[in-house]
């Protein structure tokens, strides 16, 4: 028998096991995509916008309590939900401008 007999596995057996991954956080994930769809979809993208703040914001507030990861799209997801609500709330002003004063500008027309 060897000095080393009683050591069956070898001398790696004091290592701990690894450690499992760290999740990303689905709320992050579900802003970033609805944020870049609210870039992306026309007139709708409003809408979807805002659905991307709130997951956003929500995501920031599970983010401070569980081990997971995802901040990084959670900011993406905020800044292009942002993003996206302004530049179609500009052109869904713009468009209803556009309509008043065309509709006012045809009334005024008829009654010369």
């Amino acid at each position: 028998m060897s000095q080393f007999s009683n050591d069956i596995q070898g001398p790696y057996n004091n290592y701990p096991p690894p450690m499992p991954p760290v999740k990303t956080n689905g709320k992050s994930i579900t802003a970033l995509v609805l944020g870049i769809l609210s870039i992306a979809l026309p007139y709708i993208g409003f809408l979807i916008g805002i659905i991307a703040i709130i997951f956003a914001s929500l995501s920031f507030k599970e983010l401070k309590y569980k081990n997971e990861e995802g901040r990084g799209m959670a900011v993406a997801g905020l800044v292009c939900g942002i993003v996206g609500t302004a530049l179609y709330a500009i052109i869904i002003v713009l468009l209803i401008l556009v309509f008043v004063f065309y509709s006012d500008a045809t009334n005024s027309l008829n009654y010369y």
